[in-house]
């Protein structure tokens, strides 16, 4: 249990004490600066600790958010502090302080809320204190939600009327909802998935079970669209739908409840992914039993989708710490079409985002076929794609700012460079083939492979020599920091250059179960890379090296499928069976470092906000 620390004498009347027991706080009680450190010693090292001024007055949510957030190692609001157990050493520090009579920083004004706070609360000095020893103290916007400390009878009456002015449920509802959102999401499941949320949480629901929950739908959908029946299209479609509800539902109920885990994190992030690839292999299974043969089609999506979300991942990865001036002056056609009520929408919907997208993979499944589904969304997403992707272009190369050493060692790591490719910009920097641009160099090996993996017969020899020219133009792209305006597009080409190449041999195989293997693989290549993503966003960094060597980097991984092709060209369905051992392995390595990761205590405890495109 956590333990708050009351900073005073409890003022009579005030509900302050049942409030810090109803967030989950054992309540104690100092009468100055050294018995709160007495009291903050005797707590064991592992637990959360809050101070909190006895003339606080305000919201309980305002309460709940700056004192139980389990994200950021010290919060505040005005008249309260807490501190996780990384902070507890600087508020010890800052107590001692205080204590001892030393001069301290004075204190920050509140974030948000309507009332003021005074300056002569303990609880606001130390986390000016804390401010001024490195710690970052997170100041959650309270809106209209009260938190003050009132210095007279007069101003606590004034509060305790402003508490009462405000209806405390209602603005927790409102901001459990992520407040940029697709039109479909905006208007279709958030009025009532809300509510959802609520429910969960008063009956002691996770959001790791939701989440859950809507995995199980989802797979349960891909199940009835794999009986390749219009009954089971049709229930497809609505399952579909129930788990999207379900997984916006999740978010809103770790915003509503403060319920943000390290687990959640990874399966909020890994869940969509595995819901909508599991959904295509469905409808793929579906129409073979009508002798329909849409695999290629699925795969396809896929690959596109992926392809895409990397764009997405290395632009915003690139331009993470872009100055303020220069992306408000990229921004100036966005901000003035912002102003125009009907293109935010509209701008929003052509991008085809996770809510239009499955509610139009959803009606579509329950009233055409597979094949129109895939095309549907292979049309949609393309398009989308260029719209976004012809954006990002015109602000590059407008950009004047130079690229962070950070952001270079991202994409980098977006990059997924194995062995081969580490060798080969060794020698592209002793042969000066590094003189020519990265996104260059990324391009004309991307643009060798593909020709030849498009252009020669199945298992050509030729299609080998061009994979290993694949990986030596791709080490030499990566052999110095990628700080070039366009460099963002390294990653996506490389993930385009490995996805493509799967696909087309093994649609090119002698078998009919090449493309479904075909299918396993990249599900499992792009698990890695999602998983390498949201590593990134959350501040530890890529995979480490050694699992990046084991499953060969993109260039290898490339090289082997296409030396398996030209061995296996003439032996039946080896090349299936290759592909399928492939998939296996390298899904099981990925996934087993995944999960010993995620669930490790040095994981972030962040909550993915969901995909925004």
């Amino acid at each position: 249990m956590s333990t708050a620390i009351l900073t005073g004498p409890p003022v009579p009347g005030s509900s302050l004490d049942a409030d810090l027991r109803s967030l989950g706080f054992h309540v104690e009680v100092a009468s100055g600066p050294h018995e709160a450190s007495g009291l903050l010693a005797a707590v064991p090292a592992g637990q959360r600790v809050a101070l909190v001024d006895p003339r606080f007055v305000g919201h309980r949510h305002a309460l709940r958010l700056a004192l139980t957030d389990p994200r950021f190692p010290a919060a505040a609001a005005p008249g309260a502090l807490t501190a996780r157990p990384e902070a507890r050493p600087a508020l010890a520090r800052a107590l001692t302080a205080a204590d001892s009579g030393a001069p301290v920083p004075a204190p920050a004004e509140p974030a948000g809320g309507t009332a003021r706070a005074v300056v002569d609360n303990l609880p606001d000095t130390l986390a000016a204190a804390l401010d001024a020893d490195g710690v970052a103290v997170h100041r959650p916007q309270l809106g209209t939600l009260v938190a003050a400390v009132p210095a007279d009878p007069g101003a606590r009456h004034e509060a305790r009327a402003a508490v009462e002015a405000v209806d405390e449920e209602a603005v927790r509802l409102r901001n459990a909802v992520k407040a940029h959102d697709g039109f479909f999401t905006t208007f279709f499941i958030s009025p009532y998935s809300r509510y959802i949320a609520r429910w969960c949480a008063r009956r002691g629901l996770t959001p790791n079970q939701v989440t859950t929950a809507s995995l199980l739908t989802a797979l349960i959908a891909a199940g009835c669209a794999a009986t390749g029946e219009r009954g089971g299209y049709v229930a497809a479609g609505v399952l579909l739908l129930v788990s999207f509800v379900l997984d916006c539902t999740d978010g809103q109920l770790a915003r509503y409840a403060l319920k943000y885990s390290t687990m959640g994190a990874w399966l909020d992030a890994t869940f969509d992914r595995a819901k909508e690839y599991a959904f295509y292999a469905g409808l793929a299974l579906g129409a073979a039993r009508n002798g329909d043969d849409v695999w290629a089609l699925a795969l396809g999506a896929m690959v596109l989708m992926t392809c895409r979300h990397v764009v997405d991942f290395s632009f915003n990865e690139a331009n993470a710490e872009s100055a303020g001036a220069a992306a408000k002056t990229s921004l100036a056609l966005s901000s003035k079409l912002d102003g125009v009520g009907w293109t935010v929408w509209a701008r929003r919907m052509i991008i085809l985002p996770i809510g239009e997208r499955w509610a139009m993979i959803a009606v579509l499944t329950a009233v055409t076929t597979p094949r129109i589904v895939f095309w549907a969304l292979i049309v949609g997403c393309a398009f989308g794609a260029c719209y976004t992707t012809a954006g990002r272009l015109l602000r590059s190369l407008s950009r004047k700012a130079p690229r962070s050493d950070s952001a270079a060692r991202a994409l980098a790591d977006l990059a997924d460079s194995g062995p081969l490719a580490r060798i080969a910009a060794g020698l592209a920097r002793r042969t000066g083939l590094t003189a020519m641009p990265a996104l260059v160099l990324a391009f004309v090996g991307t643009g060798v492979l593909l020709a030849a993996v498009l252009g020669r017969p199945f298992g050509d020899r030729g299609t080998v020599v061009a994979a290993v020219l694949y990986a030596v133009f791709a080490g030499a792209a990566v052999a110095r920091p990628l700080k070039g305006p366009l460099d963002w597009l390294v990653p996506p080409l490389f993930r385009a250059a490995e996805y493509t190449t799967v696909l087309v041999l093994a649609a090119k195989a002698d078998s009919a179960q090449a493309l479904p293997a075909a299918f396993g693989l990249v599900a499992a290549v792009a698990y890695h890379h999602y998983d390498t993503v949201y590593r990134i966003r959350g501040g530890t960094g890529a995979p480490p090296e050694w699992l990046v060597r084991t499953v060969g980097g993109h260039e290898g991984r490339t090289l082997v499928v296409t030396v398996l092709a030209a061995l296996l060209a003439s032996r039946g369905n080896d090349f299936t069976s290759a592909l399928t051992a492939l998939a296996v392995a390298v899904g099981l390595v990925v996934l087993v470092e995944s999960v010993r990761f995620w669930v490790s205590s040095g994981a972030p405890a962040v909550h993915d906000e969901g995909e925004t495109a």
